[in-house]
């Protein structure tokens, strides 16, 4: 039980952590994957070449030390953390290994005088507190999933029954379960997890699906990213008839029933868990615009299928950006990248709206601004990562 007296040490930490948390977190890395290696198929490692790991654990833990009086504070933190961990199969034993390499990192990095034993005890308990909160949610998801209808636990095989080139950098991988039973439901916006060996090294990614649900397979497209060892993999070694290891689908970015115009952002691969909201969406007359931004034509995946599904509904608008002229057969709607005047002319003309956005992160930032200049409510706006969580303000 953490005590007021160590309450009150973790908030005295903040301003420490407000100038060296990042530095602490990298100490915090390096040696939680030196003293325990069997952690590192968890991590992604191109997150920790560029520092994104490290600056999202750092923002996490002030977070936690500024609200530890008021955990409901922390708001959607607690359930992105629980989502990710469950992708990755994160159990309670990995947590003693995480809380032994952050107690020796505070240690080492801020000095005896500053890391006193009491200081150690506190945050040991603060420690404590916040893993029992985020195991215990996750084993409740865990068992929720293993008894739910098609639901499995830990990791499954699958084959690949369908591989599709959709751009010059998406493919889609089409999978069904070898043993033959049915699959778990989904949410649209949601990811699976993908266990895989590349070079006979383990290693483990979510990818969105980019299908509605079904309950017989499941769909997810890859961009192949520079130096990306496993999108590699699986472009250049993954064929039909191959069989992958996949945990149950899992996070928080889904779409919420609504009568709202829907209005679906994207860039880049950023398109593929909108594809999933899209057909959920079509299914009944909810205004829905799509509005999608690329480098060029080559580069953007799915164009035909969205044509065709605005053939169809006519409640469906569809608005293309891109970096680059598409050329007179592949003309794009506004050529340069989204701002502000262009996403208002797309956008409803009332701001009542319900919008998701996904894509790179200076992206996400600048459709974030437009969207409050434009007066579109933050509570009726919904976001996710593909890496790290970082500030979009």
């Amino acid at each position: 039980m953490l005590t007021q007296s160590q309450r009150d040490i973790v908030t005295a930490t903040v301003p420490i952590l407000e100038q060296g948390g990042e530095a602490l977190t990298r100490h915090f890395y390096t040696g939680l994957f030196r003293d325990y290696p069997e952690v590192l198929p968890y991590f992604n490692q191109a997150h920790q070449h560029s520092g994104e790991q490290q600056r999202a654990l750092a923002n996490g833990v002030l977070a936690y030390a500024r609200n530890i009086e008021r955990l409901d504070a922390l708001g959607d933190l607690v359930s992105t953390i629980v989502n990710k961990h469950v992708a990755l199969q994160i159990r309670a034993e990995h947590y003693r290994l995480v809380g032994a390499s952050l107690l020796k990192a505070i240690r080492e990095v801020l000095g005896a005088e500053i890391a006193t034993d009491a200081v150690i005890e506190a945050w040991g308990a603060a420690y404590g507190q916040l893993a029992d909160i985020l195991a215990g949610e996750e084993g409740r998801i865990y068992k929720t999933q293993a008894s739910a209808p098609g639901g499995w636990n830990g990791a499954r095989e699958f084959k690949v029954i369908s591989k599709v080139e959709e751009s010059e950098e998406i493919t889609s991988f089409l999978m069904a379960p070898v043993d033959g039973k049915p699959v778990l439901a989904f949410a649209p916006g949601q990811y699976i997890g993908v266990v895989a060996s590349v070079d006979g090294v383990p290693m483990r990614r979510q990818y969105s699906l980019s299908a509605a649900s079904n309950g017989e397979t499941y769909r997810i497209s890859i961009k192949r990213e520079p130096g990306g060892k496993v999108s590699n993999h699986f472009h250049d070694n993954v064929a039909v008839g191959d069989t992958v290891q996949l945990t149950p689908p899992s996070g928080q970015f889904v779409l919420h029933e609504s009568d709202k115009p829907l209005v679906l952002i994207s860039g880049g691969v950023g398109i593929t868990p909108t594809l999933a909201m899209l057909t959920q969406a079509l299914r009944g007359q909810r205004p829905v615009h799509f509005i999608h931004a690329a480098r060029n034509h080559g580069v953007h995946a799915f164009r035909a299928q969205i044509d065709a599904l605005a053939a169809r509904h006519p409640q469906l608008q569809r608005h293309y950006c891109y970096a680059e002229h598409g050329g007179p057969d592949h003309a794009p709607d506004a050529v340069g990248l989204l701002d502000l005047a262009q996403l208002e002319r797309w956008l409803p003309e009332s701001r009542d709206i319900d919008a998701y956005f996904l894509g790179p992160q200076p992206f996400m930032r600048a459709v974030k601004g437009y969207l409050r200049e434009l007066g579109v409510p933050e509570s009726q706006t919904y976001h996710e990562f593909f890496g790290p969580a970082s500030p979009l303000n």
